[in-house]
């Protein structure tokens, strides 16, 4: 079946058709070594039809490969896998519309208790990074790995809980930067990325959130809470925010309390 045919009956574009050879998708059966024109036999028009559908999932070109690289419950299994992936990104859609239309509407609320405590001046280890937000799990706890570590590694005492301070908007447009900070006491020198310098003493409001609020854009509700509190209250914002990560994260259940998110003020 000559390619024009072929394209007509598994209802794939000459130009899809091309590109899925040269990714090995769907390759012709033969092709003609001196007019290079390509031949495809009737069988292929099941696997094309797979395609089809599953490019109406709007399923990447390279999960499609996996797809088409296995069979049966092994194959169901990476749509199944896509599928969850795709439910996911809905849901944290679904509650980030939410987030702003409560935005456009002005009904910022006071979602969490807001708390107030004295933060006493610290020594802080710190790196700071630029990243999106699909990168900044995985920068946190990279670059807060190597403060703890090299802390250890020379015997330096670590006084409190790790914190990243977002001096910054962090989104897919936006990349802050973030300050990872380990806070620090007695001697030690910098490294690396790494930097020692001393934040002062301040106030804090803070918003205590659960592992599972931590994640976006749960983790917003908690910035608006403390955000809102701090206009009610006539207060004004003195430093950047941030989160304080007290609990040993890999043994938290998702209901455990394990961040602070926290907003320096002053009266």
């Amino acid at each position: 079946m000559g390619i024009g045919n072929f394209s007509k009956a598994s209802r794939l574009s000459l130009k899809a058709l091309r590109l899925y050879d040269a990714l090995g998708l769907l390759s012709p059966a033969k092709v003609d070594e001196e007019s290079g024109y390509r031949y495809y036999h009737e069988s292929q028009l099941a696997p094309a039809g797979l395609i089809v559908m599953l490019r109406r999932l709007d399923m990447p070109l390279d999960t499609i490969a996996e797809v088409l690289a296995r069979s049966g419950t092994e194959a169901a299994g990476v749509l199944h896998g896509y599928w969850r992936e795709v439910e996911d990104a809905a849901t944290t859609k679904r509650k980030l519309v939410g987030h702003i239309d409560r935005l456009l509407k002005g009904e910022i609320e006071i979602m969490h208790e807001v708390l107030t405590r004295q933060v006493g001046e610290q020594k802080l280890l710190s790196i700071e990074k630029r990243t999106l937000a699909d990168a900044l799990p995985r920068v946190i706890e990279e670059n807060g790995g190597k403060l703890i570590q090299h802390a250890l590694d020379r015997g330096v005492t670590i006084t409190g809980p790790m914190l990243v301070i977002y001096h910054g908007v962090v989104t897919m447009d936006a990349d802050g930067p973030v300050e990872v900070c380990v806070p620090v006491a007695g001697a030690v020198e910098p490294f690396g990325e790494a930097r020692v310098r001393i934040e002062p003493a301040h106030r804090q409001a803070f918003a205590r959130i659960t592992k599972a609020q931590v994640a976006f854009p749960e983790i917003l509700s908690a910035y608006e809470s403390v955000e809102a509190w701090l206009r009610q209250h006539g207060k004004t914002m003195a430093g950047s925010p941030r989160e304080v990560y007290f609990a040993a994260w890999d043994g938290l259940e998702d209901d455990d309390p394990a961040c602070d998110v926290a907003w320096p003020y002053v009266d």
